[in-house]
């Protein structure tokens, strides 16, 4: 008898734990699932490649071939007002530029020297010259995301300071090469405005330099060269 009632209460104890731990089980899953950010940032990483431009290029300078950028960095996300729509971001990166033209930057007696190359007269399959920059963009940020949609809508325009931590020179002919870096010419320090918009992690972007890529001791027939950089291409965001 004893045997058959410490059966039974075994039984009886068993369904009900059973019964008992259903509805905690469903709460777990029911809470879980309903946990939602509502102080979530848009941190990103990112990476752009672009198509390098030169305005006010002097007489004769002119652009050749495909001139390329490629930039990466890490932008910290700070919204501004409470559904977190409107934000200021501040990043570091690096950017790689390149250039090609008919600008050649050479060596002589007295520094750098630079001349217009007339492929009537050079014949030469290279012309260019690189700046390698740390970055740090600035941004004012509208997009149309929440905690939970992860595709979206987003302009971020702002500004973008660098400083050129090396640079260099190359000349590729038939009579001769001309290989220079750290070229004393170029401006250290390059700042200019950004604009971004796009959809989900894909975005048109846009940089316009506002001061000079070489400073006042570049000098083409006794003139200073003003050129300055504008960038076109594509920014991928990664969250």
């Amino acid at each position: 008898m004893k045997t058959t009632f410490s059966y039974l209460l075994f039984i009886v104890l068993g369904c009900y734990l059973s019964n008992a731990q259903s509805p905690t089980e469903t709460l777990v899953v029911t809470d879980t699932s309903a946990v939602v950010d509502n102080k979530y940032r848009e941190d990103q990483f990112y990476i752009s490649v672009t198509y390098n431009l030169l305005e006010k290029k002097p007489d004769g300078v002119s652009q050749s071939g495909f001139s390329s950028g490629y930039h990466f960095g890490f932008i910290r996300d700070m919204p501004i007002n409470k559904r977190r729509n409107l934000a200021i971001g501040v990043g570091l990166g690096f950017s790689s530029n390149s250039y090609n033209q008919t600008l050649l930057i050479s060596e002589g007696n007295n520094g750098f020297e630079y001349s217009v190359l007339n492929d009537n007269e050079t014949e030469y399959s290279k012309n260019k010259f690189t700046t390698y920059l740390i970055e740090f963009p600035i941004e004012f940020r509208w997009r149309t995301s929440t905690a939970t949609d992860y595709d979206f809508w987003r302009i971020y325009a702002g500004v973008k300071f660098g400083y050129v931590i090396y640079n260099s020179s190359k000349f590729n002919s038939n009579e001769g090469d001309i290989r220079l870096s750290s070229i004393d010419d170029f401006n250290t320090f390059q700042y200019g405005l950004t604009f971004s918009a796009g959809y989900s992690d894909i975005s048109f972007h846009l940089y316009y330099g506002l001061n000079e890529i070489f400073n006042g001791d570049a000098l083409l027939n006794g003139q200073s060269i003003d050129m300055n950089s504008v960038r076109i291409g594509l920014m991928f965001y990664i969250l």
